[in-house]
C-alpha cells in the first residue's frame, strides 16, 4: 500500500484509523441464497466506499456455494492483488444435517485459509436456523446490517497488519 492515507469513518468504530487510498478487497460471494448473500455483498461494497476505497479496487467472484468459498478466498488471496478478502454467504438450516456440513467446512475452510495466508480473510457467512434470521442480519433488519460490520472488520485488519508489520 502507498503513502496517502485517508482516516476510517466512525461507522466502523476505528476512527481516525488510517487506510491507505489504494487499499484492494476482494470478495468472494455464494450464489446459494442469493437473495441474502447479494444484499451483504451490497452493503459490505458500499461501506468499503464510503470509508474511503475506490470501487475499481474492489473485485467480486461469485461461487455456486459456501462450501466453495474457502477455494475462492485462497485463489484470491494468493494471487496477491488484494490487501483483505471477504468471504461473504449464508447458510440457513434445512431439515437434514446438511447444514451442519456445508456451515462447519466453510467456517474452518475460511479459518485454515485465513492463518495460511499473509492477508487477512473475513469469514463474512451467516449461519441461521431461519430465512428471517438471515434477514434480520441484513440492511433494514433488526439485528443490523452485517455487511458493513464484515467490511469494517477487513479494515481494521489491514490496519492491525500494517501496525504489526511497522512494529
Amino acid at each position: 500500500m502507498v503513502s496517502r492515507k485517508i482516516p476510517v469513518k466512525t461507522r466502523c468504530g476505528a476512527s481516525h484509523a488510517p487506510i491507505a487510498k489504494n487499499t484492494r478487497i476482494a470478495l468472494a460471494v455464494s450464489q446459494f441464497n442469493r437473495d441474502i448473500s447479494g444484499a451483504l455483498q451490497k452493503s459490505c461494497e458500499q461501506e468499503l466506499i464510503r470509508q474511503g476505497v475506490q470501487p475499481k479496487n474492489i473485485k467480486t467472484v461469485w461461487v455456486p456455494g459456501a462450501f466453495e468459498l474457502p477455494w475462492a478466498c485462497q485463489q484470491l488471496a494468493s494471487a496477491k492483488k488484494a490487501d483483505a478478502v471477504i468471504a461473504l454467504g449464508a447458510v440457513i438450516r434445512g431439515e437434514t444435517p446438511h447444514f451442519d456440513c456445508v456451515a462447519f467446512g466453510a467456517a474452518l475452510g475460511i479459518m485454515k485459509t485465513n492463518l495460511s495466508s499473509s492477508i487477512p480473510i473475513i469469514f463474512g457467512v451467516l449461519t441461521t436456523d431461519t430465512v428471517a434470521q438471515a434477514r434480520d442480519r441484513i440492511r433494514g433488519g433488526k439485528r443490523g446490517d452485517k455487511g458493513v460490520e464484515f467490511a469494517c472488520a477487513a479494515l481494521q485488519m489491514i490496519n492491525l497488519k500494517s501496525k504489526i508489520s511497522n512494529a
